[in-house]
């Protein structure tokens, strides 16, 4: 299969991409399900914007700044921020019918920010867009979406049948689960958006889609990869077992919903004097500490400083998710616990999504602007996605070559070995790298427990190449394969840094040190400080 560009993923920066550049040539989306499965259908707050009269460019930036704690490239952040109204307005032209009051776009407020700025959809933002996009994919003649198809690798030069250049990717290899049979896609372009990489612990308010396929594929074809250790936990993920990653979104904190442990106590004013409205960083480990001195399992949201009224009215979607599983918001304590929910880190690119292999673009939430820096403001990354998105296509629209083609690729070399049977076995090593993570490389995290963990997934990585290479291909192991990469790469990062700051926080070294302000690289092959 040839192509102009090959965008891997589904969310609103693969969709937002493909719409696009759909008016210089073909291209082939390909997500691992169906296409709506994706990190931004479950985006409830919003995209964060300038758009109040009473705030300004300068207030976002420095919000931003804050949050993330040192670490953010400021050029970054004023690029994104300074093109959040022009995309606000796009997204509005596409369709997205977002909430209004009064005639005017109707603004929350979430943790961080210090003015209201989140443009939403109710309770619904990410299902809201990414509707809109797809319902554009589907009905334009140049767009190919390919559901459930999995990414394999990325072709590179010694996939050609006449070699290539050096340092660039040519497409993808790319698993038709329906037919169990691996496609060759050769393209001019290949965009990674994947999304994130949740699904690497256990408790994660992601869907089954997130397992850090994107950064696995690019380390594995020499991309560099950057601060992996920062690792988001949402505060607020449902503590209830038919509704394991329902998310409670921070908007719900914005509109006044406090926070009380099991014995109704409101605890987040000793640990920050911005209360319900710190940070994300802060308040998910504020829960942490509250759980584990107190030896409880969750603590709990109060809704009722809403108002019974608003809250159905304000977030419909959440209010009727916790009516299904018998909880009533407007009267009932909500359970929560932290959940791993968003990736700051990943593969390094510039303004305009280019990595360091040539033809090869990463934008999303796999992708690592520098926006983020050590915790990402929240709503801010839908807002990243649309604006890198659009920089990107700008590149691409000045170096566009219509006359060039897509080269030939050589046919998936299929491994002529047996399938493997034994299911039970990558099951419980997918447990075990979830539950390896989730205990020793959460929120709060020691030089030694990093070590056991790193000592514990390198075999289990070892394991799982044997499998890679020995029996045929199948979804479930190449999941698992991507898995324990990117749990190595969060390990090794993370031990790389010797300070806490922001989403790393290291008992061994508590204190922010202001010499270590730079990011954590990683790339195949070679060793970084």
């Amino acid at each position: 299969m040839k192509t102009d560009f090959l965008v891997i993923g589904s969310g609103i920066a693969g969709l937002s991409f493909a719409i696009k550049a759909a008016e210089l040539g073909e291209v082939v989306i390909v997500t691992k399900k169906q296409a709506a499965d994706s990190n931004t259908n479950r985006a409830q707050g919003g995209i964060a914007s300038v758009i109040d009269p009473t705030d300004d460019i300068a207030s976002h930036v420095r919000d931003t700044c804050e949050a993330g704690r040192g670490l953010c490239d400021e050029a970054m952040v004023e690029l994104m921020v300074s093109r959040g109204p022009a995309s606000i307005k796009e997204m509005r032209d596409w369709g997205v019918a977002f909430s209004e009051k009064d005639g005017k776009l109707s603004l929350g407020r979430e943790g961080g920010h210090t003015n209201r700025r989140i443009v939403h959809v109710a309770d619904y933002t990410g299902q809201a867009m990414e509707e809109t996009l797809l319902n554009r994919v589907r009905s334009h003649p140049n767009i190919t979406l390919l559901e459930n198809h999995l990414a394999i690798n990325l072709a590179l030069s010694r996939h050609l049948r006449k070699r290539g250049l050096e340092n660039r990717v040519y497409g993808a290899y790319v698993l038709n689960e329906k037919q169990d049979q691996v496609l060759a896609i050769a393209a001019r372009w290949t965009v990674l958006a994947t999304g994130g990489c949740g699904k690497v612990y256990a408790y994660t308010s992601n869907p089954d889609i997130a397992t850090g396929d994107g950064v696995a594929m690019a380390y594995r074809a020499g991309a560099k990869i950057t601060n992996m250790e920062f690792v988001q936990f949402h505060p607020t993920c449902l503590y209830h077992p038919q509704l394991r990653t329902q998310l409670i979104s921070e908007a719900v904190r914005g509109e006044g919903a406090i926070l009380v442990n099991d014995a109704g106590e409101n605890f987040m004013s000793k640990y920050d004097p911005r209360a319900e409205l710190a940070p994300r960083d802060v308040v998910a480990r504020a829960i942490d500490q509250e759980i584990k001195i107190r030896g409880d399992k969750k603590v709990f949201l109060d809704f009722k400083p809403i108002g019974s009224e608003r809250i159905p009215e304000r977030f419909p979607a959440i209010f009727s998710a916790l009516r299904n599983v018998g909880i009533d918001a407007r009267k009932d304590l909500v359970p929560v616990v932290p959940a791993a929910h968003y990736f700051c880190g990943g593969v390094v690119v510039d303004a305009y999504g280019r990595t360091d292999l040539d033809h090869l673009l990463a934008i999303g939430e796999v992708a690592c602007t520098g926006a983020h820096g050590a915790n990402r403001l929240a709503s801010n990354s839908l807002l990243e996605a649309v604006v890198f998105t659009e920089l990107a296509l700008q590149h691409i629209i000045d170096v566009f070559d219509s006359r060039e083609r897509a080269p030939e690729l050589k046919k998936w070399s299929a491994n002529e070995s047996w399938e493997y049977r034994e299911t039970v076995v990558l099951d419980h090593d997918w447990d075990l790298v979830r539950r390896i993570m989730m205990d020793y490389v959460g929120i709060v995290r020691t030089d030694e427990r990093l070590l056991l963990a790193d000592a514990r997934i390198r075999m289990i990585r070892k394991s799982v190449e044997d499998f890679y290479w020995k029996y045929q291909i199948c979804a479930e192991l190449i999941e698992l394969r991507n898995i324990a990469l990117v749990s190595q790469l969060i390990i090794r990062s993370a031990l790389s840094r010797k300070e806490s700051r922001g989403l790393h926080f290291n008992l061994d070294y508590p204190d922010t040190d202001p010499n270590l302000a730079t990011p954590t690289i990683l790339q195949r092959g070679r060793r970084y400080g």
